[in-house]
């Protein structure tokens, strides 16, 4: 008995090109702009977390009559690993992001999408490259205890 192959991705369903499917895709397209811009607050929360931690411990310590502190660098630990994080989020999300539009407009989805060839440009991304900047200057500011 022969197996019939298996289909991967836009081809293993029947697109009918219809207005329905279309507003379909589009309730799906921007249901991706919403996941990336989640991940984009969650960034920018850990991000800022991290370098207002170091910020915040490291003023607290200059307070006349406190005393040292049991593990100093824990501060800058912590918030290196905050800021770590929220940036390591970012890349993880360019990549689901620039996935999931790929896959929004390949193989049969492209009819329904409407589309022209070529990248679409959003602000979405260009918020996220910029959020990594912003991210990797905190980083390396606490990191070599610049502020």
């Amino acid at each position: 008995m022969a197996e019939t192959p298996t289909k991967t991705g836009a081809d293993r369903f029947e697109v009918r090109v219809t207005a329905d499917t279309h507003f379909g895709w589009i309730r799906t397209r921007l249901s991706v702009e919403r996941t990336m811009m989640s991940w984009l607050r969650t960034s920018v929360a850990l991000i800022g977390f991290g370098f207002a931690i170091v910020q915040y411990l490291d003023r607290l310590g200059q307070v006349p009559g406190a005393r040292s502190a049991y593990l100093p660098d824990a501060p800058h630990l912590l918030g290196l690993a905050l800021i770590a994080c929220g940036i390591l989020a970012l890349l993880i999300s360019i990549w689901q992001y620039r996935w999931g539009i790929h896959y929004l407009r390949s193989g049969s989805f492209a009819a329904v999408a409407g589309v022209q060839e070529g990248e679409m440009r959003t602000p979405v991304m260009a918020v996220a490259i910029i959020l990594i900047c912003v991210g990797l200057f905190a980083f390396f500011a606490v990191l070599f205890r610049l502020t």
